[in-house]
């Protein structure tokens, strides 16, 4: 069983940029598809992006294409997520999942983290 944590949040204002890590243990991260999802008060989660087992291949959900961006040290054991050109309405809870297909909806991830806070101001 993987347990994933994440890390890396907090305020930043807007323009900024900020990098959430996503650590696995228990077991290796290498063999798991990573996404990442977010979800503000009274919204819906909402697919960020998804990097496959080895790093070649990312999918990106369109609110955050061109600003932001995923890549993983398996070596490590750990996925990133590179956010750039912050705005207000990134403002989320930040979530990562592990799962055996690279899907942009939550329900076939099996593995998640417990969240980090983003908060930008503005």
């Amino acid at each position: 069983q993987v347990q994933l944590a994440e890390s890396g949040g907090g305020l930043v204002q807007a323009g900024g940029s900020l990098r959430l890590a996503c650590a696995a243990s228990g077991r290796t991260l290498s063999t798991y598809n990573v996404g990442w999802f977010r979800q503000a008060p009274g919204k819906e989660r909402e697919f960020i992006g998804v990097i496959n087992w080895s790093g070649s291949t990312t999918s990106y959900g369109g609110s955050v294409k061109d600003r932001f961006s995923i890549d993983r040290d398996n070596v490590k054991n750990t996925v990133y997520l590179q956010m750039n050109s912050l705005q207000p309405e990134d403002t989320a809870v930040y979530y990562c999942a592990a799962g055996v297909v690279m899907a942009t909806t939550a329900p076939p991830y099996g593995h998640w983290g417990q969240g980090t806070q983003v908060t930008v101001s503005s």
